[in-house]
């Protein structure tokens, strides 16, 4: 939750991967004439609430139609192993969910554990998990030898049925969909005009019990992980998002953690997920993902039309995502707007090749993750003998070590917590009376609050005393 100038590796400049675009667009030609349009029409949206005029929607649905720009087949694989796979289905990872929140109560369970009940339900959950996969990779596989002759069957046993539900689950979670479907992957290839390519898979594996699968339309692709990437290429995106060196430092150690500026997933809660820290549409097209479009077209508009406006992706007064339909050219906006994304890989490939090819979408990642995740200037309240102490985290932890543990926490968790409490409680331990007095157990407090990865150990960070 995640594009490129001359020291990017591979890329020698903004348009193209090879250091020259093949062949200028029209649309660059017109490139100021268009940046107007773009103006007038996000001016004139409160009057008529259209982002895009006619000839723009007329102009997307020509660039989108246009002969060997987007086509859709079986997977390489299929040739061999046959078109039908069994997968996890979007109404039992629903069920799987629920069957968590039943068991680990309202809180949010984590996505990568499955949480396990009383015996009595998991002895069931599993038989009748154990029976749909058989049932559905059976029917894959005299699907796949219909299609190819002779092909072999996967080596499965023979479950027996789960019996009926026991009344309590039934109760509490509802009654279960098949935990399984014998299924039809498709590839999709998106030929952009400058040459780039993008391919997606629908119908993603997940666990058998994965319970954040949502789309079977959805794909996933990691991208380039930030970890695999060189300060050569990294230090100019940092630089651009107006990070100190100091903050930089910490932040790319962070970001290495996750995945890459063009990491893309469309199948989960988050519905639309983009970037390095995976930035999120949300069901209504106005989440975080939109904050970054919006610092994009406001900081470089001329890089946000070559992203993102010109295929038509864009994003309104209000922070919510409109598209036009690259097909029909209808203008769509929110939880429609989303859904087409999900559904049209051409707009899918738009958000990843910005996330591969463009420094100034890069740019706005970072700049977004910095103001909705960079702890130092959060406000927190320390409790110590009865009295209540405000101040900013930069108070209290001044070391990159601190910044990157704390960063690390609210990327993923949405929180710092519990910071103040151990503030609060080596304060206590240690007879502090301020926040400028706890910073020599800076050091306690981050060994602490851990949480991926053990940043007091990384050499290349600042430490606390």
């Amino acid at each position: 939750m995640t594009r490129e100038r001359r020291t990017m590796k591979g890329v020698g400049n903004r348009y193209g991967q090879h250091g020259s675009h093949r062949s200028r667009s029209v649309s660059w030609l017109l490139l100021p004439g268009l940046l107007m349009s773009m103006q007038t029409a996000s001016a004139a949206q409160s009057a008529n609430s259209s982002m895009f005029s006619a000839d723009e929607r007329a102009a997307v649905v020509a660039y989108w139609t246009a002969p060997g720009r987007y086509a859709i087949g079986a997977p390489h694989e299929a040739a061999v192993k046959g078109p039908w796979q069994v997968r996890l289905t979007p109404d039992a990872s629903r069920w799987f969910w629920a069957y968590q929140r039943a068991v680990a109560g309202p809180g949010k369970p984590p996505p990568n554990a499955d949480v396990k009940a009383s015996p009595a339900w998991e002895k069931w959950v599993q038989a009748k998990l154990d029976y749909d996969r058989a049932l559905a990779q059976a029917a894959a596989d005299a699907a796949n030898r219909a299609v190819i002759p002779g092909l072999p069957g996967a080596e499965t046993s023979s479950p027996a049925p789960p019996g009926p539900i026991p009344a309590d689950l039934l109760a509490a979670v509802g009654n279960p969909p098949p935990f399984a479907a014998s299924v039809a992957p498709r590839r999709y290839t998106v030929t952009f005009d400058d040459g780039d390519i993008y391919a997606f898979t629908d119908c993603v594996a997940m666990r058998p019990r994965y319970a954040y699968y949502r789309w079977d339309a959805g794909v996933m692709d990691a991208g380039t992980a930030v970890r695999n990437m060189s300060n050569a290429e990294l230090d100019p995106i940092f630089q651009s998002a107006g990070m100190t060196p100091s903050e930089a430092r910490a932040a790319k150690a962070v970001s290495r953690l996750e995945g890459g500026f063009d990491a893309v997933n469309t199948y989960d809660t988050g519905w639309v997920s983009i970037g390095f820290i995976q930035f999120i549409t949300g069901e209504n097209g106005a989440g975080s993902l939109l904050a970054v479009l919006a610092r994009e077209k406001a900081d470089t508009p001329e890089a946000y039309l070559r992203d993102f406006r010109r295929f038509g992706v864009d994003v309104n007064a209000d922070g919510v995502l409109v598209v036009v339909d690259p097909s029909t050219g209808a203008e769509l906006m929110g939880n429609e707007a989303v859904r087409k994304v999900i559904e049209d890989k051409r707009l899918t490939a738009c958000f990843q090749k910005a996330g591969r090819r463009s420094l100034e979408f890069r740019t706005a990642q970072i700049k977004v993750a910095r103001s909705h995740y960079w702890p130092a200037d959060d406000r927190v309240k320390l409790t110590v003998n009865g009295q209540t102490i405000e101040c900013a985290v930069k108070d209290v932890v001044r070391s990159e070590a601190g910044m990157a543990t704390l960063f690390d926490r609210k990327v993923n968790r949405g929180t710092i917590a519990p910071f103040a409490e151990v503030v609060s409680r080596v304060m206590a331990a240690r007879g502090c009376r301020t926040p400028a007095e706890v910073q020599k157990y800076e050091r306690e407090i981050i060994a602490e609050l851990k949480y991926r990865h053990d940043f007091l150990a990384d050499p290349g960070l600042s430490q606390p005393p």
